[in-house]
């Protein structure tokens, strides 16, 4: 099981109402898309009578920011989870590890935070700019971690790293195809060894 898996499918005690209402938007609008999905499909993917919903939230945009921070926190969880790895290398390969291990899922749908942001680049309401923020975290977090490798390019590394993820996450998707993932995977593993 992979760093990943671990931190996001851990144990926990049932969420409250507004949690499991967050969860689900970040689910469900993963899988069918801001555009296509109603309130009401996130309400019953929470286990959530519809009518709690506006309690909670007044409108779909206030559900989609709850699931870009619920996108935010998995990501500072991972991203805390691997920081526990002693060296960069050891961080970044768990990293592409835990994105290899959900290849099934970028078949079909795509990267979670990737697809979100590029739906969300074609509205004008701000929310384009929060998705952003949490592609730029895990950007910084990767710049450090070739930093730390002595690179004096580190932010580029880092742009490379996460280009590839998210280009080879829109072919997975396109062509259905898991292994072009691991494949890539493997190829990323085997660049991140020979930067020293």
């Amino acid at each position: 099981m992979s760093i990943v898996s671990e931190v996001t499918d851990s144990t926990r005690a049932r969420p409250g109402k507004r949690e499991r209402l967050a969860a689900a938007a970040q689910r469900v609008l993963h899988e069918q898309g801001v555009e296509r999905t109603t309130l009401a499909d996130i309400a019953r993917a929470a286990d959530v009578p519809v009518g709690n919903v506006y309690y909670y939230f007044k409108t779909k945009d206030q559900l989609v920011e709850a699931a870009i921070g619920a996108h935010a926190g998995d990501l500072r969880s991972v991203l805390d989870a691997l920081d526990g790895l002693p060296a960069p290398r050891e961080r970044l390969t768990a990293l592409l590890r835990g994105w290899v291990a959900q290849r099934e899922v970028a078949a079909r749908y795509g990267c979670p935070t990737g697809t979100l942001a590029s739906e969300l680049d074609k509205r004008d309401d701000g929310l384009d700019r929060a998705v952003a923020g949490v592609m730029r975290v895990l950007l910084d977090w990767a710049e450090e971690q070739f930093r730390q490798m002595g690179r004096d390019d580190a932010r580029e590394l880092a742009v490379a790293l996460v280009a590839a993820y998210q280009g080879i996450s829109l072919l997975t998707n396109t062509f259905r195809d898991p292994e072009l993932m691991a494949v890539e995977g493997r190829r990323l593993e085997r660049w991140i060894d020979s930067l020293g």
